[in-house]
């Protein structure tokens, strides 16, 4: 497997005086996805779980509905070049009765904006696809226990404590005990492992769970929260509109700015009790 840190030698400068040392990095590679034998996406990952990460990301793109449609997952011939597998290359076979996927499914349905795609074409194309109805969710969570979960996630960050350089995602039930917690360079890979983490232990739908985030929450992570059947997330930073509309249209809590003792509830405001 891929290494998760990398170590670097750089120069201290601190206080006018100088030092070398030695520093611990990221580690960001490519993970190129394959669906019965064709490329399908490339992302830039940290690698490990990467089979969670593809369960998750296929799941939240929708081209899975659950675990069973997955036959095998298994590493290609990814070599560097000193003819070493770099685990960069995994391909899934899909059960026989899973349609094709399509060749080129794109990380955020909003990046086709530029296309003509409109943020309430991007909502539809969402409501369609999610086979998860959170207005039915009645899961109730308490302004204590959000206000635990930050810290909660942030002591669960084994990686960034030697980098300072990966984003978090945590599952948790509705009264803050952490089920998962996964940690990359990208925050939607985080969250995509998570998610396949949940798909592969057969807990999809995940009614009455919290997933938190790192940084802020965008449209493409309520997306993904919202195939996965998350009614409430939570994010340390802000939302963009687009995901506070989505979140709003999907019956979904939506909170932000959840920093010390405060936040901001932008939907779903009768989940939380006050």
């Amino acid at each position: 497997m891929g290494r998760v840190t990398v170590r670097r030698q750089v120069l201290r400068i601190s206080d006018g005086r100088e030092m070398r040392r030695q520093d611990a990095l990221a580690a960001e590679e490519p993970l190129e996805l394959r669906v019965n034998g064709r490329a399908l996406t490339v992302t830039m990952r940290t690698p490990g779980q990467d089979v969670e990460l593809a369960h998750g990301f296929l799941l939240t793109e929708g081209v899975i509905a659950g675990v069973e449609d997955v036959r095998t997952a298994r590493y290609c011939d990814g070599t560097d070049e000193d003819g070493r597998n770099t685990y960069n290359v995994l391909d899934l076979a899909l059960a026989d009765h899973v349609p094709p996927a399509q060749v080129g499914v794109e990380r955020n349905f909003h990046t086709t904006s530029s296309c003509g795609v409109c943020g309430k074409a991007a909502l539809e194309t969402v409501r369609v696809r999610s086979h998860h109805d959170l207005t039915k969710d009645d899961a109730k969570v308490s302004v204590d226990t959000l206000i635990s979960l930050p810290g909660k996630l942030r002591a669960a960050q084994r990686v960034f404590d030697s980098t300072g350089g990966l984003h978090a995602a945590g599952l948790f039930t509705s009264a803050g005990e952490l089920l998962v917690a996964r940690e990359d360079v990208g925050r939607h890979n985080a969250v995509d492992k998570v998610i396949g983490w949940a798909l592969m232990s057969r807990r999809v739908p995940l009614s009455g769970c919290v997933l938190m985030v790192s940084g802020r929450a965008s449209f493409e992570l309520v997306q993904k929260a919202t195939m996965a059947g998350i009614p409430v997330l939570a994010a340390v930073s802000a939302p963009s509109s687009l995901a506070a509309d989505l979140a709003a249209e999907q019956g979904m809590t939506l909170v932000g700015f959840l920093r010390d003792a405060s936040m901001n509830v932008y939907s779903g405001q009768s989940r939380v009790d006050r």
